[in-house]
Protein backbone atom coordinates (compact mmCIF):
# COMPACT_ATOMS: atom_id res chain seq x y z
CA UNK A 1 0.00 0.00 0.00
CA UNK A 2 2.93 2.33 0.58
CA UNK A 3 3.19 3.64 -3.03
CA UNK A 4 -0.39 4.92 -2.76
CA UNK A 5 0.03 6.86 0.45
CA UNK A 6 -0.70 10.50 -0.37
CA UNK A 7 2.85 11.58 0.48
CA UNK A 8 4.31 9.08 -2.00
CA UNK A 9 2.01 9.73 -4.95
CA UNK A 10 3.06 12.01 -7.80
CA UNK A 11 2.47 12.21 -11.54
CA UNK A 12 5.80 12.65 -13.29
CA UNK A 13 6.39 15.31 -15.92
CA UNK A 14 6.86 12.57 -18.53
CA UNK A 15 3.51 10.99 -17.63
CA UNK A 16 1.76 14.39 -17.75
CA UNK A 17 3.21 15.15 -21.18
CA UNK A 18 2.19 11.72 -22.50
CA UNK A 19 -1.28 12.03 -20.97
CA UNK A 20 -1.73 15.53 -22.42
CA UNK A 21 -0.82 14.27 -25.89
CA UNK A 22 -3.36 11.45 -25.63
CA UNK A 23 -6.05 13.85 -24.39
CA UNK A 24 -5.43 16.16 -27.34
CA UNK A 25 -6.28 13.37 -29.78
CA UNK A 26 -9.52 12.53 -28.00
CA UNK A 27 -8.57 9.84 -25.47
CA UNK A 28 -10.50 10.27 -22.21
CA UNK A 29 -8.79 10.34 -18.81
CA UNK A 30 -9.89 6.82 -17.81
CA UNK A 31 -8.40 5.37 -20.99
CA UNK A 32 -5.22 7.38 -20.47
CA UNK A 33 -4.96 5.99 -16.94
CA UNK A 34 -5.40 2.44 -18.24
CA UNK A 35 -2.68 3.02 -20.85
CA UNK A 36 -0.19 4.42 -18.32
CA UNK A 37 -1.00 1.55 -15.96
CA UNK A 38 -0.23 -1.00 -18.66
CA UNK A 39 2.99 0.83 -19.51
CA UNK A 40 4.04 0.67 -15.85
CA UNK A 41 3.22 -3.02 -15.55
CA UNK A 42 0.18 -2.75 -13.28
CA UNK A 43 -1.63 -0.52 -10.80
CA UNK A 44 0.87 -1.29 -8.05
CA UNK A 45 3.69 0.16 -10.21
CA UNK A 46 2.07 3.25 -11.71
CA UNK A 47 2.55 5.32 -8.52
CA UNK A 48 -0.58 7.49 -8.69
CA UNK A 49 -4.37 7.21 -8.89
CA UNK A 50 -6.91 8.25 -11.52
CA UNK A 51 -7.74 11.29 -9.37
CA UNK A 52 -4.05 12.30 -9.17
CA UNK A 53 -3.79 12.18 -12.96
CA UNK A 54 -7.00 14.14 -13.41
CA UNK A 55 -5.85 16.87 -11.01
CA UNK A 56 -2.46 17.12 -12.71
CA UNK A 57 -4.13 17.58 -16.10
CA UNK A 58 -6.59 20.12 -14.68
CA UNK A 59 -3.80 22.27 -13.25
CA UNK A 60 -2.41 22.60 -16.76
CA UNK A 61 -5.80 23.26 -18.31
CA UNK A 62 -6.62 25.99 -15.78
CA UNK A 63 -3.88 28.12 -17.31
CA UNK A 64 -5.81 28.18 -20.59
CA UNK A 65 -8.52 30.38 -19.13
CA UNK A 66 -7.90 33.92 -20.31
CA UNK A 67 -8.58 37.16 -18.47
CA UNK A 68 -11.42 38.05 -20.83
CA UNK A 69 -13.42 34.99 -19.83
CA UNK A 70 -12.99 35.74 -16.15
CA UNK A 71 -13.88 39.40 -16.56
CA UNK A 72 -17.01 38.57 -18.55
CA UNK A 73 -18.21 36.09 -15.93
CA UNK A 74 -17.54 38.42 -13.02
CA UNK A 75 -19.25 41.27 -14.87
CA UNK A 76 -22.33 39.10 -15.40
CA UNK A 77 -22.53 38.25 -11.71
CA UNK A 78 -22.06 41.90 -10.77
CA UNK A 79 -25.03 42.67 -13.03
CA UNK A 80 -27.06 39.97 -11.23
CA UNK A 81 -26.47 41.79 -7.94
CA UNK A 82 -28.42 44.80 -9.22
CA UNK A 83 -31.55 42.66 -9.60
CA UNK A 84 -30.89 40.57 -6.51
CA UNK A 85 -29.07 42.41 -3.69
CA UNK A 86 -28.77 39.10 -1.79
CA UNK A 87 -26.93 37.45 -4.67
CA UNK A 88 -23.65 36.04 -3.34
CA UNK A 89 -20.52 35.50 -5.41
CA UNK A 90 -16.84 35.23 -4.64
CA UNK A 91 -13.83 33.89 -6.49
CA UNK A 92 -10.08 33.39 -6.30
CA UNK A 93 -7.34 33.72 -8.91
CA UNK A 94 -3.96 32.07 -9.34
CA UNK A 95 -0.55 33.77 -9.52
CA UNK A 96 -1.09 34.65 -13.18
CA UNK A 97 -4.47 36.27 -12.51
CA UNK A 98 -6.50 33.45 -14.08
CA UNK A 99 -9.77 32.39 -12.48
CA UNK A 100 -9.11 29.58 -10.01
CA UNK A 101 -12.22 28.88 -7.90
CA UNK A 102 -15.69 30.42 -8.02
CA UNK A 103 -18.91 30.01 -6.00
CA UNK A 104 -22.29 31.71 -6.23
CA UNK A 105 -25.81 31.58 -4.78
CA UNK A 106 -28.89 33.81 -5.04
CA UNK A 107 -31.45 35.01 -2.50
CA UNK A 108 -33.89 32.16 -3.15
CA UNK A 109 -31.22 29.49 -2.74
CA UNK A 110 -29.91 31.10 0.43
CA UNK A 111 -33.44 31.28 1.85
CA UNK A 112 -34.01 27.61 1.01
CA UNK A 113 -30.83 26.70 2.86
CA UNK A 114 -32.14 28.45 5.97
CA UNK A 115 -35.15 26.11 5.91
CA UNK A 116 -33.72 22.89 4.49
CA UNK A 117 -29.96 23.05 5.02
CA UNK A 118 -29.57 20.40 7.72
CA UNK A 119 -28.38 17.89 5.12
CA UNK A 120 -26.37 18.83 2.03
CA UNK A 121 -24.87 16.78 -0.76
CA UNK A 122 -22.22 17.63 -3.30
CA UNK A 123 -20.02 15.96 -5.85
CA UNK A 124 -17.87 16.93 -8.82
CA UNK A 125 -19.07 14.54 -11.50
CA UNK A 126 -20.20 17.39 -13.76
CA UNK A 127 -17.22 18.19 -15.98
CA UNK A 128 -18.95 18.74 -19.34
CA UNK A 129 -18.14 22.43 -19.79
CA UNK A 130 -15.87 24.59 -21.90
CA UNK A 131 -12.71 23.98 -19.87
CA UNK A 132 -13.52 20.57 -18.43
CA UNK A 133 -13.48 21.98 -14.91
CA UNK A 134 -15.38 20.29 -12.08
CA UNK A 135 -18.74 21.95 -11.48
CA UNK A 136 -19.82 21.38 -7.90
CA UNK A 137 -23.55 21.81 -7.18
CA UNK A 138 -24.41 21.91 -3.47
CA UNK A 139 -27.91 20.53 -3.02
CA UNK A 140 -30.44 19.39 -0.44
CA UNK A 141 -34.01 18.10 -0.19
CA UNK A 142 -37.11 20.16 0.62
CA UNK A 143 -40.33 19.21 2.43
CA UNK A 144 -41.76 17.78 -0.81
CA UNK A 145 -38.74 15.44 -1.10
CA UNK A 146 -37.56 17.38 -4.15
CA UNK A 147 -33.89 18.08 -4.77
CA UNK A 148 -33.13 21.78 -4.39
CA UNK A 149 -30.01 23.80 -5.12
CA UNK A 150 -28.21 25.83 -2.45
CA UNK A 151 -25.14 27.01 -4.38
CA UNK A 152 -22.85 26.16 -7.28
CA UNK A 153 -19.07 26.22 -7.45
CA UNK A 154 -16.57 25.86 -10.28
CA UNK A 155 -13.21 24.65 -9.01
CA UNK A 156 -9.77 24.33 -10.53
CA UNK A 157 -9.13 20.79 -9.27
CA UNK A 158 -10.39 18.19 -6.81
CA UNK A 159 -7.89 18.78 -4.01
CA UNK A 160 -8.69 19.28 -0.34
CA UNK A 161 -7.54 22.90 -0.69
CA UNK A 162 -10.16 23.62 -3.36
CA UNK A 163 -12.89 21.84 -1.39
CA UNK A 164 -11.94 23.77 1.76
CA UNK A 165 -12.18 27.02 -0.18
CA UNK A 166 -15.67 26.07 -1.38
CA UNK A 167 -16.90 25.08 2.09
CA UNK A 168 -15.49 28.20 3.74
CA UNK A 169 -17.20 30.50 1.27
CA UNK A 170 -20.39 28.44 1.24
CA UNK A 171 -20.67 28.92 5.00
CA UNK A 172 -20.06 32.64 4.55
CA UNK A 173 -22.90 32.78 2.01
CA UNK A 174 -25.17 30.92 4.42
CA UNK A 175 -24.37 33.19 7.38
CA UNK A 176 -22.19 30.54 9.01
CA UNK A 177 -25.01 28.04 9.48
CA UNK A 178 -23.33 24.62 9.33
CA UNK A 179 -25.13 21.55 7.99
CA UNK A 180 -25.73 18.63 10.33
CA UNK A 181 -24.81 16.01 7.72
CA UNK A 182 -22.91 16.02 4.42
CA UNK A 183 -23.42 13.34 1.75
CA UNK A 184 -20.48 12.72 -0.62
CA UNK A 185 -19.06 10.02 -2.87
CA UNK A 186 -16.33 9.24 -0.32
CA UNK A 187 -13.56 11.25 -1.97
CA UNK A 188 -10.63 11.50 0.47
CA UNK A 189 -9.81 15.11 -0.38
CA UNK A 190 -13.45 16.02 0.20
CA UNK A 191 -13.43 14.11 3.48
CA UNK A 192 -10.39 16.06 4.71
CA UNK A 193 -12.04 19.35 3.77
CA UNK A 194 -15.22 18.46 5.66
CA UNK A 195 -13.25 17.54 8.79
CA UNK A 196 -11.28 20.79 8.55
CA UNK A 197 -14.10 23.27 7.86
CA UNK A 198 -17.22 21.65 9.35
CA UNK A 199 -15.77 19.14 11.83
CA UNK A 200 -19.05 18.55 13.68
CA UNK A 201 -20.99 17.59 10.55
CA UNK A 202 -21.65 13.88 10.05
CA UNK A 203 -20.08 12.59 6.82
CA UNK A 204 -22.34 10.13 4.95
CA UNK A 205 -21.29 8.15 1.88
CA UNK A 206 -23.60 8.07 -1.15
CA UNK A 207 -24.15 4.47 -2.28
CA UNK A 208 -25.06 5.46 -5.86
CA UNK A 209 -21.79 7.31 -6.37
CA UNK A 210 -19.79 4.54 -4.74
CA UNK A 211 -21.30 1.96 -7.12
CA UNK A 212 -20.72 4.26 -10.10
CA UNK A 213 -17.10 4.82 -9.06
CA UNK A 214 -16.57 1.10 -8.48
CA UNK A 215 -17.52 0.41 -12.09
CA UNK A 216 -15.42 3.34 -13.38
CA UNK A 217 -12.31 2.31 -11.45
CA UNK A 218 -12.49 -1.50 -11.57
CA UNK A 219 -14.48 -2.04 -14.76
CA UNK A 220 -16.00 -5.38 -13.70
CA UNK A 221 -19.83 -5.43 -13.49
CA UNK A 222 -19.72 -8.53 -11.29
CA UNK A 223 -17.46 -6.80 -8.78
CA UNK A 224 -19.72 -3.73 -8.86
CA UNK A 225 -22.77 -5.90 -8.13
CA UNK A 226 -21.04 -7.66 -5.24
CA UNK A 227 -19.74 -4.35 -3.88
CA UNK A 228 -23.22 -2.78 -4.09
CA UNK A 229 -24.72 -5.75 -2.26
CA UNK A 230 -22.23 -5.18 0.56
CA UNK A 231 -23.38 -1.60 0.95
CA UNK A 232 -27.14 -2.22 1.05
CA UNK A 233 -27.11 -5.31 3.28
CA UNK A 234 -28.05 -4.98 6.94
CA UNK A 235 -24.78 -6.14 8.47
CA UNK A 236 -22.95 -5.20 11.61
CA UNK A 237 -19.58 -3.52 11.21
CA UNK A 238 -17.80 -6.81 11.87
CA UNK A 239 -19.99 -8.68 9.37
CA UNK A 240 -19.41 -5.99 6.75
CA UNK A 241 -15.63 -6.24 7.21
CA UNK A 242 -15.79 -9.99 6.60
CA UNK A 243 -17.89 -9.57 3.45
CA UNK A 244 -15.67 -6.75 2.18
CA UNK A 245 -12.55 -8.89 2.48
CA UNK A 246 -14.30 -11.80 0.77
CA UNK A 247 -15.38 -9.66 -2.20
CA UNK A 248 -11.96 -8.04 -2.59
CA UNK A 249 -10.26 -11.43 -2.45
CA UNK A 250 -12.75 -13.13 -4.79
CA UNK A 251 -12.17 -10.58 -7.55
CA UNK A 252 -8.42 -10.24 -6.87
CA UNK A 253 -8.54 -6.44 -6.66
CA UNK A 254 -6.49 -5.94 -3.48
CA UNK A 255 -3.86 -3.81 -5.24
CA UNK A 256 -6.22 -1.44 -7.04
CA UNK A 257 -5.72 2.11 -5.68
CA UNK A 258 -9.48 2.70 -5.54
CA UNK A 259 -10.04 -0.46 -3.49
CA UNK A 260 -7.22 0.48 -1.10
CA UNK A 261 -8.66 3.97 -0.68
CA UNK A 262 -12.23 2.79 -0.07
CA UNK A 263 -11.03 0.11 2.29
CA UNK A 264 -9.41 2.78 4.43
CA UNK A 265 -12.65 4.80 4.72
CA UNK A 266 -15.22 1.99 4.78
CA UNK A 267 -16.48 2.96 8.25
CA UNK A 268 -17.06 6.66 7.45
Amino acid sequence: MTPFMHSNRAVSKVDIEEATTLKEVGVDTSQVMNYLTQQAGGYHNVGFTHKDLYNALQRGKAKEIVDGDMNALIAYFDYKKHDDPEFFMTYSVDESGALYNLIWSDSTLRSDYTCFGDVIAFDTTYKDNLYGRPIMPIVGVNHHHNTIMFATAIISDETSQSFEWVLQNFLEAMKNKSPISVVTDGDRAMQRAIKSIIPYAKHILCSWHLSHNAQANIGDPKFTAAFSKCMVSWWTTKEFDVQWRLVVSEFNVEKYPWVIEKGNIRHV
